[in-house]
């Protein structure tokens, strides 16, 4: 399975769209935890669902399970809890969750390549990249690749 990941922020709607569709883009699986954000228009749930299977043919779903908690988002985003923190905290959450078992379940027959999306412009420092690693454990011999320009 080819696992794509991209963020939205610092993307005009031409460069995001243009590089999920360039990058053949089947699936796009949002992982953030609420999916109706003013940081882009173009990216907000139901909108973002019309615009992905009118400009591309690409399907869409939103997978909460796979966004890490509220408390921990905060704590991250004050400077609470640094990164390294961030990633030990949010594996223990999808541990809790049986991601891997959820991901085998939910998405074995879905239309590949996929892509996770969130906000994060580049994913050093984004749980999409963690989320995409949960991927390519349940889907031996996959490739990841993050779109960034």
């Amino acid at each position: 399975m080819k696992i794509y990941t991209i963020g939205y922020t610092q993307k005009s709607a031409e460069e995001f769209f243009g590089l999920l569709i360039s990058s053949g883009v089947k699936t796009l699986i949002d992982v953030r935890l609420n999916n109706s954000s003013q940081l882009a228009a173009f990216s907000k749930g139901e909108d973002l669902k019309y615009f992905l299977h009118a400009i591309a043919g690409i399907g869409y779903c939103h997978d909460v399970s796979l966004a890490p908690t509220e408390d921990l988002l905060k704590r991250y985003r004050k400077g609470e809890t640094p990164w390294e923190g961030y990633e030990a905290e949010f594996a223990e959450i999808m541990k809790a969750r049986s991601a891997r078992e959820h991901i085998l379940a939910a998405y074995k027959d879905c239309a590949s390549p996929v892509c996770l999306l969130c906000s994060e412009p580049t994913p050093e420092h984004c749980h999409r990249r963690l989320v995409a690693a949960l991927f390519a454990e349940v889907f031996p011999g996959s490739e990841i690749v993050h779109l960034t320009r």
